[in-house]
């Protein structure tokens, strides 16, 4: 490692610091970690701190203490991406985690603290409109929801009558109580958005509106807080969603998404369920009723067309 400072760089004015959030992943990360975990014997040494010491971590990844510190420090110019490997083998990362270290450890450097804004393809749209019997939401940056379709606003909510800005995912789960209500594990769901929160904040450390939202949420939401200062990150690609429609009661749905071709920013979340269940049947009839009938039956406002 290049022992002479490299010169800094300064977050943007708002932005958030991603030598602070690669510090505070490094920690976070060791942290989970017990001795016995990674064959490090403990022979009843006191521990101020849960999980590995710096020096523990340094020995598994063949790094000396004070090149790990300076990285743990939040330092990561001139790593290379050897050490980095070596440090998620250490750590045990997963794939997605690996991959936040390295945007945290070695970010983009722009001329311009701007992010390309999103747009949604016209025949993207037209798919959407055409995808009947099931929910399926494109989903990008910062959670912020792009476009859905009508089953997805007779299961999911009334997002046409809401302003562009709040048509977010984070903002719905943490700021507005009926979500607390519709997500039966709402705790998996706020913590899945907030990983891919921290996923966005390390690929773009100077996106503003990023910025903005993890900050109003924090003042807002104490569980946001919590969960954000964990640092967990993960790429929820399928699962299981269970839900509590105020109409059709308990919903089973299967989660399966899809990052678009041409921009991996974009993701397309479809939610169907298991042919001749309940919950196919619940579907059907949401279908049947139509969204407008279905969201007014609820007594909620009607949900138009993205």
């Amino acid at each position: 490692m290049d022992e002479h400072p490299a010169p800094v760089h300064e977050p943007a004015a708002g932005a958030l610091d991603p030598r602070a959030e690669l510090s505070e992943f490094l920690r976070t990360r060791r942290a989970r970690l017990r001795p016995e975990d990674v064959g490090i014997p403990d022979v009843g040494r006191y521990r101020r701190v849960p999980g590995l010491r710096r020096e523990e971590l340094a020995q598994l990844a063949g790094v000396s203490v004070a090149y790990y510190t300076r990285l743990e420090q939040g330092n990561g110019r001139n790593v290379s991406a050897e050490i980095l490997d070596a440090i998620a083998r250490a750590l045990r990362l997963s794939d997605a985690e690996h991959a936040h270290l390295t945007h945290l450890a070695k970010p983009k450097r722009k001329k311009k603290p701007a992010v390309r804004a999103q747009h949604v393809r016209g025949p993207l749209r037209t798919l959407l409109d055409n995808m009947d019997g099931f929910p399926a939401i494109l989903v990008g940056r910062r959670s912020d929801i792009l476009a859905w379709n009508r089953m997805a606003a007779a299961v999911f909510g009334n997002w046409s009558e809401l302003p562009a800005n709040e048509r977010n995912w984070a903002r719905l789960v943490f700021l507005r109580p009926e979500y607390r209500d519709l997500f039966v594990d709402w705790e998996q769901k706020a913590n899945d958005v907030v990983s891919q929160l921290h996923m966005d904040a390390g690929s773009h450390p100077d996106d503003l509106r990023l910025s903005a939202l993890v900050g109003e949420l924090s003042v807002k939401s104490d569980e946001f807080r919590r969960l954000w200062a964990t640092h967990d990150v993960k790429e929820k690609c399928h699962g299981i969603q269970r839900l509590h429609h105020p109409l059709v009661g308990e919903l089973d749905l299967r989660l399966e998404s899809f990052h678009l071709a041409d921009d991996r920013e974009q993701t397309l979340a479809t939610y169907y369920a298991e042919p001749g269940s309940p919950s196919a049947e619940a579907l059907r009839l949401l279908a049947s009723w139509g969204a407008d009938e279905t969201r007014a039956e609820a007594g909620m406002p009607p949900a138009r067309t993205a």
